[in-house]
Formats: structure tokens, sequence, C-alpha cells
């Protein structure tokens, strides 16, 4: 999203309803519903009127649900950065078994990575009513605005990103804690690890764990060391194999162990060490330690397998639904922001 179309969303007026649409082009409340019903039933000059005024405010009218009590329906919307990765499409899918045992129907929905593609599903729910929603934001490009404003309609859950002080809770993985033992145990094992990571990352989690890891080499007296790449966006594993071949050429490596970030980017750093011919493991005739972070759905079919640290999926999913329903069934809209986080686990593979 552009920042002229950040500006356009911020200054538009928020119409939240079909009486202040109404208002504000002019019609009556019967004929605009009218228009909404059948747009054929007016006048040409009153549907070119109406469509003028649709483009002008950016309002979305609540078609699926235009007479529904949003207390009443069954429906919870599911929202993931992108479900072609395995990551978000393992705990989307146990979120939706959750979602659908507890009584409700899921309404799952991506936004492919992207600002623009995450305000249009916020828009979209937002006319379905759905009675809650379970949101895990695109994460630093997120428009926080239209995150916030959506939030007031509605109860909503945040998961994996956190957008602090935003949704009537967040759960989550405890990326500080899940980092200091990944980085005992490389230190425990072999030589301490320099931390993998792009300079710009999307994720705001990249963040919590470059800073776990400084603190945690720091704790143990040691000096952090990072090799900071470049790239954009989500294509982790391309972004990690590019800059992986480049780092290995230059061999500007302070440390025979590679701590990335997530294990996406770990994925492609394998790649290139193999293209290379550099083997990846431990002990003698190894030229490098490579380890991830989040025990992604391909990680133990890397080659060698990768050691990681793992998100509680079922945990996370577990408690995000829960809380949820608890909201919904409720009537009522959280009094204190709970935040809710889960320890990871130290998976140990061939890789380190």
């Amino acid at each position: 999203m552009t920042r002229d179309d950040r500006q356009k969303y911020m200054d538009a007026p928020k119409i939240r309803n079909m009486e202040e649409f109404a208002a504000l082009s002019g019609l009556s409340r019967p004929t605009i519903s009218k228009y909404f019903h059948d747009p054929g039933s007016v006048r040409a000059s009153t549907r070119t009127k109406i469509e003028e005024a649709l483009e002008r405010y950016d309002y979305r009218p609540n078609i699926y649900a235009m007479n529904q009590n949003r207390r009443l329906t069954k429906n919870i919307g599911i929202m993931v950065p992108n479900l072609a990765d395995p990551f978000f499409a393992e705990i989307a899918r146990k979120i939706e078994g959750l979602v659908i045992a507890a009584g409700y129907r899921p309404m799952l929905v991506s936004s492919h990575d992207g600002p623009a593609h995450e305000i249009d599903n916020l828009d979209q729910l937002r006319s379905l009513k759905p009675a809650g929603v379970l949101l895990a934001p695109v994460g630093r490009a997120s428009v926080k605005e239209a995150v916030a404003a959506f939030i007031e309609d509605m109860p909503t859950v945040l998961f994996d990103s956190n957008i602090d002080g935003l949704g009537d809770a967040f759960v989550g993985h405890d990326n500080r804690q899940a980092t200091e033992i990944m980085v005992e145990y490389l230190v425990r094992t072999g030589e301490p690890p320099v931390f993998f990571e792009m300079r710009n990352p999307p994720n705001p989690n990249a963040f919590k764990r470059q800073n776990a890891y400084a603190a945690a080499m720091e704790a143990l007296g040691l000096t952090p060391h990072f090799i900071r790449i470049e790239g954009e966006g989500w294509n982790f594993e391309e972004i990690g194999y590019t800059e992986g071949l480049r780092v290995i050429a230059e061999r500007r490596l302070p440390s025979d162990t590679i701590l990335c970030s997530n294990d996406r980017l770990a994925i492609g750093l394998l790649a290139a060490a193999y293209e290379k011919g550099w083997r990846v493991g431990r002990g003698a005739g190894y030229a490098l330690r490579i380890a991830g972070h989040d025990d992604h759905p391909f990680a133990r079919f890397t080659s060698p397998s990768l050691t990681t640290t793992s998100q509680n999926y079922a945990d996370i999913a577990r408690h995000a639904v829960k809380t949820l329903v608890a909201l919904v069934e409720s009537g009522a809209r959280a009094s204190a922001r709970e935040t809710t986080l889960f320890d990871g686990k130290l998976v140990m593979r061939a890789s380190a």
C-alpha cells in the first residue's frame, strides 16, 4: 500500500451503517435499501448517484446480514497473512477445527502478505458481521488505524503477530523464551551462534527474536554478532538462499554456527550451503551448524533435518478460540486486554 493510499484510507469518512450513508448521499434510507436489494429497481439517475457515493465514501454495505443481529450469527472469521505458507495453513487448520467443534462456522481468508488485501478482508468480514474474528495481522505493514477501526466493531482476538494495544486479547508464542533456549543449546554444544536476519523484516516477531538473541548472548558473557541480509516481503526461502550464497562466497562468517530468525530463512540457507558444497551438521567434516525458529511443517524433511524451536500450535489455537468464544457468548467486550504466551520447545535435529 502506497503512502497516498494509506492517507486516503485515513482521510476518508468512516461510515458504519446504511443510515449514515443515506444521510451523506442525500437519499432516503428506504431508497438506499431498495437499491442494495435490487439495483434495477431504482431509477437510472438514482442508481448513478448511489454508485458515485459508494465510490466517494468507500462504503461497503452489509449484504449478507443486512437485517441480522450480529449476536445471532454463528460465523467466526479467521484471517491469516498467507494460506500458501504451511506455517499459517497448519495453525489455521487447527483453529478451523476448534471453531467447528465449538458450534460455529469458520470463514477463512488470506491477506496475501499485503496491507491492501488485509484492509479488503477486514471490510469483507465487517459486511458479513461474524460473531467474532481471530486475526493474525500481516505484521509491520498493517495499517494500524484500519485494524483498530475494525476491532471497535466486533470481538477480536489477535494471534501470531501482536499489534500492541489492539484486540480484546493476544495469544501467541514466547519469542524471548524460545530464542533463549536455542542460544543456550548452541553455545553449550559448539561455537556461539551468529544471528541471520533480514535488514527490514516484515514480521515484528523477528525483532523480538533479534533482541532476545542479543540479551541471551550477553547474559552468557558473549558478544552478539548479526548477519543482516537484504530482501523484502515474505519470500523467505528465496531470500535466505540468495543471501546465503553471497555470505558463504564472501566467507565473512565469524562463527560456524548460524541461528536464523525463522525456519524459512534457514531452509533457503541450507540450500545455499548445499550448492556451495558446505556440509551442514555436527562433528568432524562439517562446515556449518544451522538452526531455525518455529518448527515449520517442512523442517523435519530438509536435508539435513533442521534443528529449531517449535511453536505450540495446538495450545495457541485452543486458547485463542476459547478466549473468543467466551467473549462472543458473554455478549461483552474484554474490560482489559489479555496477553497469553506459550513457551517454545527445543527440537534437536541433524543440522545442529
